[in-house]
């Protein structure tokens, strides 16, 4: 189970950091209000931001197929004892 455990750590981490992300967007948009930072601004980098939100969404998803595909080979190396 080492290597699920991993996995689902590394999910978790990228969790986290998805939800930084998004703190960071929030953050953005009370300067905007605040006037501290120009709609332009605020829009390009909020795009950036949420760029790398939509990357580390795709990584997740792709660490949730490895779990799957780690457990299936676990149940069917139990099948065949």
């Amino acid at each position: 189970m080492g290597l699920i455990g991993r996995l689902e750590r590394s999910i978790a981490k990228l969790e986290k950091k998805i939800k930084k992300e998004e703190m960071k967007i929030e953050n953005l948009h009370e300067k905007c209000e605040r006037k501290k930072i120009t709609k332009a601004e605020f829009n390009i980098k909020k795009k950036h931001v949420e760029e790398k939100i939509h990357k580390m969404k795709s990584e997740i998803g792709g660490l949730h197929g490895e779990i799957v595909k780690a457990k299936r080979h676990l149940e069917e190396k139990e099948k065949k004892r």
